[in-house]
């Protein structure tokens, strides 16, 4: 390989090096290797196969923008509630609010419970960031789990109070006036969600916890882009995809990542947004480049009504009619259960670095 050039990075336990360049075989084509190794001594080599990554990308966004992803185009968030108008701020804030509790949930229960608690007229003032930060926090915690919208029933309504306070306090309750704020840029906008923070009880806390999360935060981005058509968001192209257990699971199993690694599918995520910033790039979505968030519902919906019925033996009897079966990995090259991923592919050896 020439034209490699290393990048090394420490996060969150883990040293990331990262090797990238042209292929030997094809110059068109590019391969980039991650070694990761983290104070557990778990060891993993993983190659990015870009080439896959662009076929997969291209399918996945033609079918789900056309027919859909195993005829299925609904994402959960877009069950609005009766009198809500689309792009409204009351939408904005439906959408902000729920989003900002999505961490390891059933999406489809979590955005049904939102649903049915903001059409209680005795609920629906939690998605009013003034009345919530009026609110007392053991009221707030009894409301939410009346149609079941906490799954935590203590951290939950905690994360719900701090981010509806916070946009109250600071933001006239609007999420557009943050956004505006940063002058409508994406990577302003997910940095000021990581950096907003307040006092509270002697200590320093996020004003938005969990929405300034790697994964909620690009999500609440790309919500606002299809969901609530908030089209003056800009730099979207520096946005990474909003990575999941779906948007990894259908990732691996397609072979965009492959390698050596077995353990926690989490410690992948890094790898996989790399992943699939190099995989759109040239890449043409309607009437603009494609950009990473483009594949985050088609590889959502891969994984949630295909990749997920896989057997153990890893059957698939989704295969007849999924759009990407022709990339899918051999049922040797990778197994994932739950979070657990265990990987078994060596680089093929026209790309092992020299």
């Amino acid at each position: 390989m020439y034209g490699a050039w290393p990048n090394y990075r420490k996060r969150a336990g883990y040293l990331q090096i990262q090797v990238s360049g042209r292929c030997n075989i094809c110059a068109k084509s590019y391969y980039t290797f991650i070694y990761i190794a983290n104070v557990n001594h778990l060891e993993m080599l993983i190659e990015i196969d870009e080439v896959k990554g662009r076929e997969a990308a291209k399918l996945l966004y033609d079918t789900f923008n056309s027919e859909g992803v195993f005829a299925r185009k609904e994402m959960p968030e877009d069950l609005i509630p009766n009198g809500i108008s689309i792009g409204s701020l009351e939408h904005i804030l439906f959408i902000t609010m729920t989003v900002s509790i999505d961490y390891r949930r059933n999406a489809t229960a979590m955005w049904k419970s939102a649903k049915a608690t903001y059409e209680d007229e005795e609920t629906r003032y939690l998605f009013n960031p003034k009345a919530v930060s009026q609110t007392p926090l053991g009221e707030i915690e009894s409301d939410m789990r009346k149609h079941g919208l906490s799954a935590k029933p203590r951290k939950d309504p905690a994360i719900w109070k701090t981010v509806g306070t916070s946009f109250a306090e600071k933001w006239g309750g609007n999420p557009l006036a943050l956004i505006k704020d940063c002058g409508w840029d994406a990577m302003s906008i997910l940095k000021r969600l990581k950096d907003g923070s307040h006092e509270h009880q002697g200590k320093r806390i996020s004003d938005f916890p969990y929405l300034r999360g790697d994964k909620i935060g690009p999500l609440w981005l790309r919500m606002l882009k299809d969901t609530c058509l908030v089209t003056d968001i800009q730099g979207l192209e520096q946005c990474p995809v909003p990575v999941d257990v779906h948007v990894a699971r259908a990732t691996i199993n397609i072979g965009v990542i492959t390698g050596q690694f077995e353990g926690r599918m989490e410690a992948l995520y890094p790898s996989i947004r790399n992943a699939w910033f190099k995989s759109v790039e040239g890449l043409q979505a309607v009437g603009r480049p494609m950009v990473a968030l483009d594949v985050d519902n088609p590889l959502w919906h891969l994984s949630k009504y295909g990749c997920t019925k896989r057997t153990m033996d890893r059957k698939c009897g989704m295969s007849r009619i999924c759009p990407v079966r022709d990339l899918c990995i051999g049922k040797d090259a990778a197994m994932v259960q739950g979070d657990f991923v265990k990987l078994s592919l060596l680089p093929s050896k026209e790309h092992i670095l020299s």
